[in-house]
């Protein structure tokens, strides 16, 4: 089942006099349950498209139909409540509150819509345990590592159970090590919780948790990789860095 769809999604903007394209006719989808990462070189346009396909910003032209709703065609209000309900954002710096534990900072997204927390507690716990984080619940950000953090981010991307999450180069700021556990948790979810995600990254390691991978160039796809389930993650990343090598030698 296709949860998202890109149509010929186009963005140009005035930089000074200068009119830049920074997408050119994008079109792809992305089925429930698919992990897609998305690589190019800086000014390839990642960042645009993640930003279109999750209502942040608006396409010049083209569509955007997210879980059966056409993004372009919804009012403020409307497209607040779809960001709200139906995508989970995940940020490379955590976008935590301060004085909230992790706890308070996984159940925000339940607060700022009126929920009452004590009915989702089960499923509040459930990722808790998953992320790990079970005895770190009342932890505020600054008693946590950046891993844990970007842990309870995760936690929070899931918690309103979204059509799709959004990460931005989740593991921009973290070490190798650290970076590592984040993708297998993003791959855990997908795997585990049926959930989709769509991942930006520079880091042809953390791509190799993805199922395809999408690359840009120039604002337009220019080639994906499909990996077979049972891959093993060492000829993954030769196919990436293969793939990469090739982006670099065309431009």
């Amino acid at each position: 089942m296709v949860v998202l769809e890109a149509k010929n999604l186009q963005k140009r903007y005035q930089l000074g006099g200068v009119l830049v394209e920074a997408l050119v006719g994008v079109d792809f989808t992305v089925d429930k349950g698919e992990f897609v990462a998305i690589m190019g070189p800086s000014g390839s346009g990642k960042s645009t498209l993640l930003h279109l396909l999750g209502g942040l910003d608006q396409p010049t032209d083209g569509e955007v139909i997210l879980a059966g709703k056409r993004l372009s065609v919804l009012g403020d209000r409307q497209a607040t409540l779809v960001r709200r309900h139906s995508i989970g954002f995940v940020f490379q710096f955590f976008n935590l509150l301060p004085t909230l534990t992790a706890e308070e900072n996984i159940a925000l997204p339940l607060i700022i819509d009126g929920k009452k927390i004590r009915q989702y507690q089960a499923r509040i716990d459930a990722l808790l345990n998953m992320v790990g984080l079970t005895d770190r619940r009342k932890h505020k950000p600054d008693q946590l590592s950046g891993g844990e953090q970007q842990r309870v981010a995760l936690a929070r991307a899931l918690v309103t159970e979204p059509a799709i999450i959004l990460a931005d180069e989740p593991t921009g700021n973290l070490d190798s090590k650290t970076g590592a556990q984040i993708m297998n948790l993003l791959q855990r979810s997908c795997q585990e919780l049926n959930q989709t995600l769509i991942a930006v990254t520079h880091d042809a390691r953390a791509a190799t948790y993805a199922s395809r991978v999408v690359f840009l160039r120039d604002g337009s796809i220019v080639s994906q990789l499909r990996f077979e389930e049972q891959e093993k993650m060492h000829d993954r990343l030769d196919k990436v860095n293969q793939a990469l090598e090739a982006l670099e030698a065309e431009v």
